[in-house]
C-alpha cells in the first residue's frame, strides 16, 4: 500500500492563526477561564493544548491548567492496534473535579479516541462539563460525539487520510490530505 499527497490544508500560518481563534472561542463560551483546563490527547492533542493554552495566557491574566490524556489502554480496539501498545504517561497536575474541561486532539474522525479519552478521564474524578477542541474534524463518525470547537472542517473518503505535521513531532508544520492506494 502506498500514500499519496493530495493537497496541503494548512500550512503553519493557518495553523497558528486557527488556534488563536480556537482560544478565544473556548474562553468566550466558557465565560472566562474560571474553572477551565485544557486535557490533550498524546501526542499531537498533547501538544496542540499547550499551544492553546499559551494563547489563552496573551489576554487572560491567570495560566490555564494543561494535562495530557493517554488513552490507549481504554482503546475498544486494543487487540487489533498492537501486540504491545506503547502506552505513554498521562500528566494531569490539577483536580479535574467541577472544573470545565476541553479535551484537545488533533484529527476527530470515528469518535473511538474521544470515546476511550472520556473513560480515562472519569476514572480521575467528575468534572462540571466535558467539551471536545479538535484542529480538523473530517467526519465519519461512528459514535454519537460532536467537537464544540473545531479548526476546519474536511470531508473526506474512507481512503483518505489526515496528517497533522507538528514541529514538536515532526520537525515541520501542516496539516495535509493523503490517500492510500492499491493494497
Amino acid at each position: 500500500m502506498k500514500i499519496v499527497e493530495k493537497s496541503q490544508l494548512m500550512s503553519a500560518a493557518e495553523m497558528e492563526r486557527t488556534l488563536v481563534r480556537l482560544a478565544y472561542e473556548i474562553v468566550e463560551r466558557n465565560n472566562g477561564i474560571d474553572h477551565l483546563a485544557l486535557i490533550g490527547i498524546v501526542r499531537r492533542g498533547g501538544f496542540l493544548a499547550q499551544r492553546l493554552a499559551k494563547n489563552i495566557a496573551r489576554f487572560e491574566p491567570t495560566a490555564v491548567p494543561v494535562g495530557k490524556l493517554d488513552i490507549n489502554l481504554y482503546r475498544d480496539d486494543l487487540s487489533t492496534v498492537a501486540e504491545r501498545p506503547v502506552v505513554q504517561k498521562t500528566e494531569i497536575p490539577f483536580s479535574i473535579v467541577d472544573r470545565n474541561l476541553v479535551i484537545v486532539d488533533d484529527v476527530l474522525y470515528t469518535g473511538r479516541t474521544i470515546r476511550a479519552g472520556l473513560d480515562a478521564l472519569f476514572e480521575k474524578g467528575r468534572p462540571r462539563r466535558v467539551q471536545l477542541c479538535a484542529l480538523i474534524d473530517r467526519g465519519h463518525r461512528e459514535l454519537p460525539i460532536e467537537a464544540q470547537f473545531v479548526g476546519k472542517f474536511v470531508q473526506t473518503s474512507d481512503t483518505e487520510i489526515i496528517e497533522v505535521k507538528l514541529t514538536e513531532v515532526d520537525e515541520e508544520e501542516r496539516v495535509m490530505l493523503v490517500e492510500r492506494v492499491g493494497e
